[in-house]
């Protein structure tokens, strides 16, 4: 299980290695996701709270990178963290998630990444319920879901 302190390892340290890597253009990936996907993903971006598709959505299944289709997260420990993005406990595997410090907008936060296409996914942060004590606050725009069948 990955906690705060493993989290600010990867942010400082360096990250685990990914199974595969995926890298396409600039130009590649605008062709393959629509303008808000691409503003998100490739660019940095956020929507608005409340706003994401996913948000409210509790579905079984798996959510993966809308970009390169890795699995990110099950819906077992996604839950209702009222920020107004979906929010996760933890990751698939450890490996699957990048993970960066971010000094934009005068904050430290650290950011989440697609560890196999660098897609940004949102922010990680340490007030999540126990027992990881981490929230995953994640764009709907940058995953999809898998429902189990």
């Amino acid at each position: 299980m990955i906690k705060w302190k493993d989290v600010m390892h990867y942010a400082v340290s360096g990250n685990p290695s990914p199974d595969k890597r995926v890298a396409k253009t600039e130009e590649e990936w605008r062709a393959q996701l629509s303008p808000e996907q691409f503003r998100i993903t490739r660019l940095k971006g956020t929507e608005k709270p409340f706003s994401g598709e996913l948000c409210s959505i509790y579905d079984a299944g798996k959510y993966s990178c809308i970009c390169c289709d890795t699995e990110l997260f099950d819906s077992s420990i996604k839950y209702e963290s009222s920020s107004g993005w979906p929010s996760f406990t933890q990751p698939i595997k450890p490996n699957v998630i990048k993970y960066e410090k971010d000094t934009s907008y005068g904050m430290i936060r650290v950011e989440i990444m697609c560890n196999v296409c660098d897609a940004h996914l949102g922010h990680v942060f340490p007030d999540g319920p126990e027992p990881s004590g981490l929230r995953f606050c994640v764009n709907s725009e940058s995953i999809k879901i898998i429902n189990n069948e």
